[in-house]
């Protein structure tokens, strides 16, 4: 029996394909992660660079690694992490520079493309050496989404993205780097507080529109948070427990207040079919560094490992001689490094993002996000 012509077997395989493996996954949590150290997920430990969390105690709190360092710059999981588990996800979504990492992944879970030490511009974190800054991430899930047309087609991959979550976490490094004292051989004159936000914010929106262009219709963007408090910067400018450095966070509040800004003006040129949430990180750690004794805190100044001055490197050796300091409880503590929360302080956050008000998240919280049909 002869085969109609116009009977296209390769088209009827891929049907099936999307029928039986696709759509059943695309009820789970899926979610496209960009970012800095706060949500790197191991991407760093595949770089030639200084900025990695590839050794213990890093991860020691870490289940699914039975406490082994997974390259997640804490001693447990990230507030994306968290997050993902809230809404249904099966597991975490995998660094998209490890080899394990499958082309499929990103249909079952997505992928995490964060970098430690990497920032919005493409110089940042450069005395770090290897990092993925924000374009390249982007570029790379330029790469993922092409696999994603492979499997689905066009029209299939853009049902699929239009419901998955884009969550871009990243800034801080940018703002550590411009706050620092200038390398005398390296630097030049920094430009002024306002240039240097501008300069963040139209560098951020072009990545955003890129993201928007290549299919994302669901966004988390997160306002830097209040690096004026971490140990790392009220160790530089020599501040006393409880003290933090007002000039750093001001800066940081210009900038977030630009950020809502220009999230609100995409909300209105792209909506509804698009949707850009402002989650406002700033304010939920200020309220649990002020008020930590309620969050059922201890200490919310120095690190729970590294120690409170430089190198603050936290690391596990051999003999107690050659291991930093390490926190007997490290529920108790807001910080784990002198840059990063602990996985207790990232579980609050992220319930607070998770299900707070607009005050927290907006124009929608992040569960009210992931049932939000664009």
């Amino acid at each position: 029996m002869e085969t109609p012509h116009h009977f296209n077997f390769p088209r009827l395989i891929m049907l099936i394909f999307v029928s039986f493996f696709v759509l059943p996954v695309l009820s789970n949590f899926t979610s496209f992660l960009f970012g800095d150290s706060l949500v790197d997920a191991g991407n760093n430990d595949y770089l030639f660079t200084l900025s990695k969390a590839n050794l213990p105690p890093y991860g020691i709190d870490f289940k699914p690694s039975g406490g082994l360092p997974t390259g997640r710059f804490t001693n447990g999981r990230t507030i994306s992490d968290i997050v993902g588990q809230a809404l249904g996800g099966k597991s975490f979504q995998p660094p998209y520079l490890s080899p394990n990492t499958e082309p499929f992944d990103a249909i079952t879970t997505g992928i995490n493309y964060a970098s430690g030490s990497a920032g919005i511009l493409d110089e940042t974190g450069f005395l770090f050496i290897g990092r993925v800054p924000l374009r390249e991430q982007v570029n790379s899930f330029q790469q993922t989404r092409t696999y994603l047309v492979k499997m689905m087609g066009e029209p299939g991959a853009r049902e699929f993205l239009k419901k998955t979550i884009f969550s871009l976490t990243i800034g801080s490094n940018d703002v550590l780097n411009y706050v620092q004292p200038t390398i005398p051989f390296l630097g030049q004159d920094k430009v002024s507080p306002t240039t240097f936000q501008d300069f963040l914010i139209s560098n951020l929106t072009v990545q955003l529109k890129r993201l928007y262009e290549l299919g994302g219709r669901k966004f988390i963007v997160a306002g830097v948070g209040p690096l004026g408090c971490i140990p790392f910067v009220r160790a530089l400018n020599l501040l006393p427990t409880g003290k933090c450095s007002t000039e750093v966070n001001e800066l940081i509040q210009g900038y977030n207040a630009k950020l809502k800004l220009v999230l609100n003006r995409l909300n209105r040129e792209m909506g509804p079919e698009a949707i850009f949430i402002y989650a406002n990180s700033y304010d939920i750690f200020m309220r649990m560094i002020i008020n930590y004794h309620r969050y059922g805190f201890d200490d919310a100044s120095e690190p729970c490992c590294g120690g409170y001055f430089p190198p603050f490197v936290c690391f596990l050796g051999r003999n107690t001689n050659a291991t930093s300091v390490l926190c007997n409880d490290r529920s108790k503590y807001v910080f784990w490094d002198a840059y990063h929360p602990t996985e207790a302080a990232n579980v609050i956050i992220a319930k607070e993002l998770l299900d707070g008000d607009k005050t927290k998240s907006s124009p929608i919280n992040i569960r009210q996000l992931y049932n939000y049909n664009p």
